[in-house]
């Protein structure tokens, strides 16, 4: 399946939506130190309801040991920043999907170390800013497993 990677997210209900959203697709969640809540925040379990344990979540203490982790995979960072749409790459299992802190996204250190074509933009209208984190993730996610058939899917 895929992997999503949140890099020091700070919102503990957006965590909570996407620890569902992985335990109903079967997605693997890794979550980047330091966060901006503990982990058995009441907002975020809340939000995930009762996901929690059908989830596969993986704690980092830092960016480097997450890539460590993932060594050999297709890392694609979402990014305002980002030229190419996801329907423009052909996804395939394993991809990890990479996604910044909400008030600031990813660090140019972390995006220069990407291609252009692994930076990927979801189309808005003119003038927005940017998604919220939970739903970015529920789409790409979403556009990766339906270009793979929606495998292990009913």
């Amino acid at each position: 399946m895929f992997t999503i990677v949140l890099y020091q997210p700070e919102i503990p209900p957006n965590t909570g939506n996407i620890i569902r959203l992985c335990a109903n697709t079967g997605a693997d969640l890794h979550l980047v130190k330091p966060l901006g809540f503990p982990l058995d925040s009441a907002k975020m379990k809340r939000a995930g309801l009762d996901y929690h344990e059908f989830a596969k979540l993986t704690v980092h203490e830092n960016f480097e040991d997450c890539l460590k982790a993932l060594e050999g995979r297709r890392i694609f960072a979402l990014t305002t920043k980002g030229k190419t749409h996801p329907d423009e790459v052909s996804f395939v299992e394993g991809d990890v999907f990479l996604f910044g802190p909400e008030t600031r996204g990813l660090p140019a250190e972390i995006l220069d170390t990407l291609p252009q074509g692994q930076k990927l933009r979801l189309p808005m209208k003119p003038g927005s800013r940017s998604m919220n984190l939970s739903n970015t993730v529920a789409v790409i996610l979403f556009e990766a497993w339906r270009q793979n058939g929606y495998a292990g899917g009913v």
